[in-house]
């Protein structure tokens, strides 16, 4: 280790932190960080396909779908390269550059991700409380409007943090705690002034993150208190089940978020390898759990991809 962070190292690179005491089983770990990266690959890809292909599918509710599919498969391929290349021996290390845009995409696709699901519980609720006018709500002008503001808002924001990440001086030994880079970990390596990027990032994590959860709560409360004054038991079942895959889809999103905020404020005597699995459930639960969540639980795609499969078979 001493070898590692010695002054020899390029000064503009960081050592990325792989599952530390685990390095001869490293051939054996790639097998199933390779199983879960494929399974992102195929089931985003084929969620997307399933509603590029299917006329029937080509609906608010599967719009903002297959935008959850995009920022899944993106999120999946942000990690892939320093991931599998620390397991595969092929990269110890990143360049400054390399790093701050990795870094970029990832809390960028997380708030992307955080911004869609709050749609999706937007598009649940008018489904439910208001369906009469959902699809004059929901026009396709609208749905392009809304797609464009979530980018705005997930990477326009972020912009002047990640931009400083450039011009800190980094005096402290160049050794991440992830197997790719996050905006808090680089903070921790600088010796420079952090003040604006600590305040700007707590700012955005409570103006997107806190927020969209806060709102998203906020329509359950609505859509459960429309769906309790319909009389018939059959028509509540029915508007549950709607809204059951959006409800695990959240889930997963913000359960690896705040256990990997615990691991970071309260682990820190924390075995490194806990950092490490907790970070890359951070990027990979979601995108891999997702496209499994909503080919089960929504019956249009679950049957499109049965009879995908059954003409492949014939």
């Amino acid at each position: 280790m001493i070898a590692l962070v010695s002054p020899n190292m390029n000064s503009s690179s960081f050592l990325l932190t792989g599952f530390s005491g685990l390095e001869q089983q490293y051939p054996w770990i790639s097998v199933p960080f390779s199983t879960i990266y494929a399974v992102v690959l195929l089931g985003n890809c084929l969620v997307l396909y399933v509603i590029w292909t299917e006329p029937s599918l080509h609906q608010p509710m599967f719009y903002f779908l297959a935008m959850l599919a995009i920022t899944d498969l993106c999120m999946g391929l942000s990690t892939v390269n320093t991931v599998q290349g620390i397991l595969l021996g092929l990269i110890q290390e990143i360049s400054l550059d390399s790093c701050i845009t990795q870094a970029y995409f990832i809390h960028g696709l997380s708030f992307m991700e955080s911004s869609v699901l709050l749609t999706m519980a937007f598009d649940r609720y008018i489904a439910i409380c208001n369906p009469l006018r959902y699809s004059s709500i929901l026009t396709n002008s609208r749905i392009t409007k809304i797609g464009l503001t979530i980018l705005g808002r997930s990477f326009f924001f972020i912009i002047p943090p990640i931009i400083h990440l450039k011009y800190f001086h980094y005096c402290r030994p160049h050794i991440l705690s992830h197997s790719f880079c996050l905006h808090q970990d680089l903070l921790r390596l600088a010796c420079s002034d952090i003040r604006f990027n600590s305040y700007y990032a707590l700012m955005l994590v409570i103006c997107t993150l806190l927020l969209d959860a806060v709102l998203i709560l906020f329509s359950y409360v609505l859509i459960l208190k429309s769906v309790l004054a319909i009389a018939s038991r059959e028509e509540q079942r029915k508007s549950f089940q709607t809204c059951i895959s959006h409800i695990c889809a959240v889930l997963v999103f913000y359960i690896p978020i705040i256990s990997l905020t615990m691991v970071h404020r309260f682990g820190k005597h924390l075995s490194p390898v806990v950092h490490v699995l907790m970070g890359n459930i951070y990027t990979l639960f979601p995108p891999l759990m997702n496209p499994i969540i909503y080919s089960v639980k929504i019956h249009q795609i679950h049957s499109r991809i049965l009879r995908l499969f059954s003409l492949k078979i014939c």
